[in-house]
């Protein structure tokens, strides 16, 4: 009897927490995301700001390379910096994410991806994260993780404790 009544109280004991922590899945993983990104790319964008053009040693694929480096340098700097405010406080969200996941993927063929690669081992070999390591190889692991980091907010918005949430509850939830 004791057993059975232990086992229940252990049971119940879960399922209430399975339920607090289903309440807070609305809410608590965007807003974590959003956070984490928002430095990451504001981190980027004021090292931009505040730094030399260095895109004009940089190769753009189309159809960026219709642009010259300054603009380029310009649209990816002030993305940077809005995308990282707009996240923070969880507005324009989906823009923003598709937006700096552009970006990132930008960032990935002109800087991050392999120079050359012969075979699969050769591009896994890229799947890292470096700093200047100059080998040809590449590093993209950083980037493709936040591309991935993206997706949940670009696909599920960005949660209960956003713009986003209270915009669309004041406007369009009658």
């Amino acid at each position: 009897m004791y057993k059975n009544n232990l086992i229940n109280r252990s049971y119940m004991l879960y399922a209430s927490a399975i339920g607090h922590l289903n309440q807070l899945s609305a809410s608590v993983p965007s807003l974590f995301l959003r956070l984490i990104l928002a430095y990451e790319f504001g981190e980027a964008g004021f090292e931009k700001l505040h730094g030399t053009n260095w895109f004009v040693d940089v190769t753009f694929p189309f159809p960026f390379s219709l642009i010259p480096p300054e603009l380029n340098w310009q649209i990816a700097t002030y993305f940077e910096i809005l995308g990282a405010a707009a996240l923070l406080l969880g507005i324009a969200t989906r823009f923003f994410s598709v937006s700096l996941m552009v970006l990132t993927i930008v960032a990935i063929a002109t800087v991050h991806w392999p120079v050359q690669w012969m075979s699969l081992d050769d591009l896994w070999t890229g799947y890292r994260i470096v700093d200047e390591a100059g080998d040809g190889f590449g590093n993209y692991k950083l980037p493709l993780l936040y591309i991935v980091m993206f997706s949940p907010l670009l696909f599920g918005g960005a949660g209960k404790l956003s713009l986003d949430y209270l915009i669309r509850q004041k406007w369009f939830n009658r």
